[in-house]
């Protein structure tokens, strides 16, 4: 009976040791959290149809609980931060997927395959909207600006990458920012490192190219409606190009650029958008075939290539991953 009382009251001894210390852990974790806020991160905002992006900081008192990602690399970036179980909803579900976070993407709530507007983002009662800048607007296929979302006591974070001035390297900030408003910043800090190696193998490999091509950007999936468009100002994008030695010939350019303009300045590559997944290798044949380009570089050269909308205007991460596609197609025998 004695020994029997003993082991009882060793285990309950345990059992009240296990429970401080459990206690001690999450009181410990409370403080640092207590401490960690209230948080504030220098963001964007511009105002309805306007273009100029001005500075405007966003204060976090607590870590978000509900995020609504305009977009879906938006909402990958938030998966490889562990960060799924926040996420009520995801709008603009196109584009290349990330296979590495597929399945923590399957359970997501999806809004709806295209753009979704305010009305359907305040539906999924965020405390957080995220993504691409250029979404946020009062338009029909916006999520709201930035301002109207503050004013409801919403915050907002605009990914860095997506406004004018932001380059691959933004990303990285993107993601730095990302860690402090969560609090996760050896998450953070690990997916900044395996993306750097990325880029830096890439890098590597394409060391012995010397000169950049230069290429042009059809917006268009129609051979018979060949549109190039000059992407004035989109800074994301000609610094992901020039990752791999590419330089957009129309960059200084406005407005619309015709085709004889197109033909006569004789660009090295035609850049081909795919945003639904289809396959277009009619379309670039037909280009190919198409006689009024026939003195073209691009064209004698065999030099049409296809990349994913969202690898060139998701403005996320992920676009490191379209590049490198592009590259070993491009100089296949240098990534053997």
């Amino acid at each position: 009976m004695k020994k029997k009382s003993l082991l009882a009251i060793g285990l309950a001894t345990m059992l009240l040791l296990a429970a401080c210390g459990n206690s001690t852990e999450q009181k410990t974790e409370d403080t640092a959290s207590e401490a960690h806020y209230p948080l504030t991160i220098e963001n964007f905002a511009k105002p309805e149809g306007g273009d100029a992006w001005s500075k405007k900081e966003q204060v976090f008192d607590k870590a978000p609980e509900r995020i609504m990602a305009n977009t879906r690399p938006a909402a990958e970036l938030l998966l490889h931060l562990g960060l799924g179980d926040k996420i009520v909803g995801v709008g603009a579900d196109f584009g290349a997927p990330d296979t590495t976070v597929a399945d923590e993407y399957a359970k997501l709530p999806i809004l709806s395959d295209g753009y979704v507007g305010k009305e359907v983002t305040l539906g999924t009662n965020p405390d957080l909207v995220f993504g691409r800048g250029g979404l946020f607007d009062n338009a029909d296929w916006g999520v709201g600006t930035v301002d109207s979302l503050n004013t409801m006591g919403v915050k907002t974070y605009v990914l860095e990458s997506s406004v004018t001035g932001g380059t691959y390297a933004s990303i990285y900030k993107d993601i730095e920012n990302l860690g402090e408003i969560f609090n996760v910043q050896d998450k953070a800090q690990s997916f900044i490192d395996e993306l750097k190696e990325k880029q830096q193998f890439i890098a590597k490999s394409l060391e012995s190219i010397t000169e950049h091509k230069t290429f042009a950007y059809m917006h268009t999936n129609d051979p018979d409606d060949l549109y190039v468009w000059p992407a004035n100002g989109e800074t994301f994008f000609h610094d992901a190009f020039n990752m791999i030695k590419l330089d957009n010939v129309f960059k200084e350019e406005t407005g619309n650029i015709n085709l004889e303009t197109l033909i006569a300045t004789n660009p090295d590559v035609l850049i081909l958008p795919n945003w639904d997944g289809s396959d277009l290798t009619k379309v670039r044949d037909a280009i190919y075939e198409n006689p009024k380009l026939s003195s073209m570089k691009a064209i004698q050269n065999k030099q049409i290539y296809i990349v994913d909308y969202n690898y060139m205007f998701g403005y996320g991460y992920n676009t490191i991953d379209g590049m490198e596609i592009l590259a070993k197609e491009m100089y296949p025998e240098l990534f053997q």
